[in-house]
C-alpha cells in the first residue's frame, strides 16, 4: 500500500510497532520525496496520539489514513484457559479495534475536507474465526466503526470505507500458506489462489481517491469469491 500511494505521487508515513529495520528498508524503496517512518504500539493510546501528530508534522497534514495494523492470536475457546482467553481478547481488541478508533480520532484534526479513512478489516468478520474469535469480532467491530463514522464525518467532507480481504500473501499469513493446509486455503477460492498484496493496495488506492466519495460506508469484499454474502 505504501508503494502504491508513493507511486501515485503521494507522500507516505510508514507505521511500525517494533520493525524499524523493515520500515526503513521499505522507506528506501519508495519513489518520490518527503516520506517518513513513525512508530507506535497501537494498544498504547498516548503513543498513537504522538504518532498521528508526528506524521502530520512530517507530511504537512493527513489526507488519507489507512488502518492496516492488526494481530491474529490463536485462542479456540475449548482449548484456552480463562486467563489466556482474557489476554487474547484484550490484546486483540486493543490493537485491531480500539487502536484504530483512537488513530482516527487523532488524525481527524489534521485531515481536511476531502480526506479519506480506509479500514482494512477481514472476511473473518462475516465468515467467523472459530480458532481466533477475538480477531473476527475485532474486524466486525471495525466495519461497524467505519460505517458509523462514514455518517458522522460526511458533513466534514471526509469519507470512510472498508476493504475486507480473505487470505493475502503477507508475512502474517506465510506460516499458514506454507503449512500442509496451504493447498486447502488456496482452494477456498475458485481461482485456486490467495490475494496478492498489490490487489488489496489497488482497491485501497481507489477508495482514497476523489472519485470514491460516494463509496463512503462501503465494505468491499476482496476474497476471490471464497466467501459470498
Amino acid at each position: 500500500m505504501a508503494s502504491a500511494f508513493a507511486a501515485a505521487g503521494d507522500r507516505v508515513a510508514i507505521h511500525h510497532r517494533d520493525s524499524a529495520k523493515e520500515a526503513e528498508s521499505l522507506l528506501g524503496t519508495l519513489p518520490g520525496q518527503g516520506h517518513t517512518v513513525v512508530q507506535a504500539d497501537m494498544a498504547d493510546a498516548d503513543a498513537v496520539r504522538r504518532m498521528a501528530d508526528t506524521a502530520a508534522e512530517a507530511l504537512g497534514g493527513i489526507d488519507v489514513l489507512v488502518n492496516n495494523a492488526g494481530i491474529f492470536l490463536h485462542h479456540p475457546i475449548a482449548e484456552t484457559s480463562y486467563e489466556e482467553w482474557q489476554r487474547a481478547w484484550r490484546r486483540t481488541l486493543d490493537v485491531n479495534l480500539v487502536g484504530a478508533a483512537n488513530l482516527i480520532w487523532c488524525a481527524l484534526p489534521h485531515m481536511p475536507a476531502g480526506g479519506r479513512v480506509i479500514n482494512v478489516t477481514s472476511r473473518g468478520a462475516f465468515r467467523g474465526e472459530p480458532d481466533s474469535p477475538a480477531y473476527g469480532a475485532s474486524k466486525a467491530g471495525l466495519n461497524a466503526l467505519g460505517q458509523s463514522l462514514a455518517i458522522a464525518l460526511a458533513p466534514r467532507g471526509v469519507a470512510v470505507a472498508m476493504v475486507a480481504p480473505g487470505f493475502v500473501e503477507t508475512d502474517m499469513t506465510n506460516e499458514h500458506l506454507k503449512s500442509p493446509r496451504g493447498d486447502a486455503i488456496r482452494a477456498q477460492s475458485p481461482f485456486g489462489r490467495v490475494a496478492r498484496p498489490q490487489e488489496i493496495a489497488a482497491a485501497v488506492l481507489y477508495l482514497a481517491s476523489p472519485a470514491a466519495e460516494w463509496a463512503s460506508g462501503t465494505v468491499l469484499d476482496l476474497n476471490g469469491a471464497s466467501y459470498l454474502r
